[in-house]
């Protein structure tokens, strides 16, 4: 949107504020979300494949083996990516952001609580 003066505001200014502040939201919220999908995962990938490969040793008590892991990770999954998908899909819509950063960014902010809370716990533990 031109200033008064006919000139465009700058691209850090308030209109990148206002394209941006939305998806972060959205996108950390969604985050949030993700951080039990994430972990599950992890502890899935610590148990049997990077157990097998000798990266991780396998927790003593895990002895269902990997169809409940699948049964509860292929649902959680889908519905986690379909509503982080269709949320971005909607919110890039409108916005004048090349879609690698968007999308980009957006994946980022989805790992970001994640991370943040594997920080926290490294940290303390």
């Amino acid at each position: 949107m031109p200033t008064p003066s006919g000139n465009s505001p700058p691209p850090g200014g308030r209109s990148a504020l206002r394209t941006w502040a939305l998806p972060v939201v959205l996108n950390l919220a969604v985050g949030v979300v993700a951080v039990v999908p994430l972990a599950f995962l992890w502890f899935f990938l610590a148990n049997f494949p990077l157990a097998a490969l000798g990266l991780t040793s396998r927790e003593p008590t895990e002895n269902d083996g990997m169809l409940p892991w699948a049964l509860l990770l292929v649902p959680m999954w889908t519905l986690l990516l379909a509503l982080w998908g269709s949320l971005n899909a909607w919110l890039r819509d409108g916005r004048a952001v090349p879609g690698r950063r968007y999308w980009g960014v957006s994946a980022a902010l989805l790992l970001g609580p994640t991370a943040a809370l594997a920080g926290v716990l490294a940290a303390v533990g």
